[in-house]
C-alpha cells in the first residue's frame, strides 16, 4: 500500500508495471481481499493517472476521504 489512512480505514495503491503481470495481479488481489476483511478500502490508481490526472486523482481521493464516513458498510 503506497498510502494509508488509518482514521478513513482508506489505503491508497499507485500501480506500475509490476501490478499488470500474472503474479501481480493475483499478489493484489488476495492482499486487498485481506485488507478488505479489516474493513480498509483500497483505492488505486496507475502512474499514468496519476502523472497526467494528478488534480482529478486528489479530487476523487478527496471525494472519498469527505464521504466515507457517510457509506453504508456492508
Amino acid at each position: 500500500m503506497d498510502f494509508y489512512c488509518p482514521e478513513k480505514k482508506i489505503g491508497i495503491e499507485i500501480d506500475g508495471s509490476q501490478h499488470y503481470t500474472e503474479e501481480g495481479i493475483e499478489y493484489d488481489r488476495i492482499r486487498t481481499e485481506i485488507l478488505n476483511a479489516y474493513k480498509i478500502e483500497i483505492i488505486r490508481f496507475t502512474n499514468t493517472e496519476v502523472r497526467k490526472n494528478f488534480k482529478e486523482v486528489c479530487e476523487f481521493i478527496e471525494n472519498i476521504v469527505k464521504n466515507t464516513g457517510n457509506r453504508k458498510q456492508v
